[in-house]
């Protein structure tokens, strides 16, 4: 293929200020694959799931018992015979049916209150903090890029099927892969064939800009693989093909089950990749916010839990955070503004499930928001030692808390 030729494509597609900006961390779903004999059988797989825009704690996780919960949000409010109990006195939102009955089989760990000190609730920012766990000084470096570093630097230890690199898997002297996995837009005129075409190793150009037309190649790949999680749905199932972009804070990933059906096939083949993230986005309700927030945590409670069903077994767990809770009082458009502490989940293999940290007060508030009582890095720490086998100290600037009970293994 004429190397001239393939730079115009390139250019037309808009990857030379893209994936050739990326560098080394864009990969192919093969790059990863070709992993598989490296792989340490007895080693665990960290999953995390980003939900971007900021979820509403207190409506995934009701506290219907406490009379100040329903006295802040009457008409957003959800009733004891509304949620999906868990004991007391709290339940999960309607929409998490499939993580109920993973609670019920003691696989799903709900962490309440999770948050940091002097919290921030800047989209942006806060999500910064989480995803470099430096709560005073966010620094340039993810908490994952920066264990990455410590495991020898591979990309394909940690993989995202996002847009882009998450700030999260970005290390000092290393960063994870970014595999492209999304829809694939094309020049007028070109084909899924020429694309193809266009992944043929040229001799003599630039490596980066071989392994960018290689990506474009392997979107065709990824896109088939998708095509057949298609047809493999059952009948009935609700499709994600129609929804709304996936971040409420810029970007936007593929649906959440095709990113998870990408992990899993990773994972099957025995890919050495430790960490994978995914996300969805659209939890940034300032208005009419019930029933779009049940339906978005339907969109993570399926395909999330049908994922863990099918990693039974495989030493995975999965870790699902926002960037911050809501407000504990509605606002007069019947949604909730930017808030503090929230809950996380996590889920898998060697989870302990139940209730870990103590419930926020909802009348003990900072300025109208929760006070975290579970520092986030304590969360982190505990993954880091019990599913990725490293010192936390060495990835968390020093950080010596854990959440003690959350893993059992």
């Amino acid at each position: 293929m004429d190397t001239i030729t393939r730079r115009r494509f390139l250019v037309a597609s808009g990857v030379t200020g893209g994936l050739l900006t990326a560098g080394a961390a864009a990969y192919r779903l093969r790059d990863v694959l070709d992993t598989a004999g490296d792989r340490d059988p007895a080693a665990k797989t960290l999953v995390l799931v980003t939900l971007y825009g900021g979820n509403d704690g207190l409506n995934t996780v009701v506290p219907y018992a406490d009379p100040a919960y329903a006295a802040a949000r009457p008409d957003l409010a959800y009733g004891p015979d509304e949620v999906l109990d868990l004991g007391g006195g709290v339940g999960l939102n309607p929409g998490l049916a499939g993580l109920h009955r993973l609670f019920g089989q003691r696989r799903l760990a709900v962490v309440r209150g999770a948050g940091y000190p002097k919290p921030n609730r800047s989209h942006f920012q806060s999500m910064d903090i989480w995803q470099t766990a430096q709560p005073g000084r966010p620094g340039v470096t993810g908490w994952l890029g920066r264990w990455l570093d410590t495991a020898g630097g591979d990309p394909r230890l940690a993989v995202s099927f996002e847009p882009v690199l998450p700030p999260l898997l970005a290390g000092a002297i290393s960063a994870g892969a970014t595999v492209p996995g999304g829809e694939l837009a094309l020049p007028g005129g070109v084909s899924p064939e020429s694309v193809a075409a266009f992944g043929t190793p040229s001799p003599g150009e630039a490596p980066a800009q071989a392994r960018a037309a290689a990506c474009f190649a392997d979107l065709i790949r990824v896109r088939e693989l998708m095509s057949q999680v298609s047809e493999d749905t059952p009948e009935g199932a609700e499709s994600d093909d129609d929804e709304a972009p996936a971040t409420a804070t810029g970007g936007a990933a593929p649906p959440l089950d095709r990113q998870l059906a990408l992990v899993a096939r990773c994972i099957e083949a025995g890919a050495a990749t430790r960490v994978y993230s995914v996300s969805l986005g659209g939890f940034d309700l300032h208005a009419d916010g019930k029933a779009q927030q049940r339906a978005l945590l339907t969109r993570l409670d399926e395909p999330l839990t049908a994922f863990a069903d099918r990693m039974a077994g495989r030493g995975v767990v999965i870790a699902v955070y926002s960037e911050f809770g809501r407000r504990v009082r509605a606002n007069a458009s019947d949604g909730t503004d930017h808030g503090t502490a929230s809950d996380m989940f996590v889920l898998g293999d060697g989870v302990s499930g139940g209730l870990h940290g103590e419930p926020p007060s909802l009348t003990d508030l900072d300025d109208g928001d929760l006070k975290y009582t579970v520092d986030f890095r304590d969360v982190y720490a505990t993954l880091l030692s019990g599913v990725l086998g490293t010192d936390p100290a060495r990835v968390l600037d020093g950080w010596t808390g854990a959440l003690p009970g959350l893993l059992s293994t």
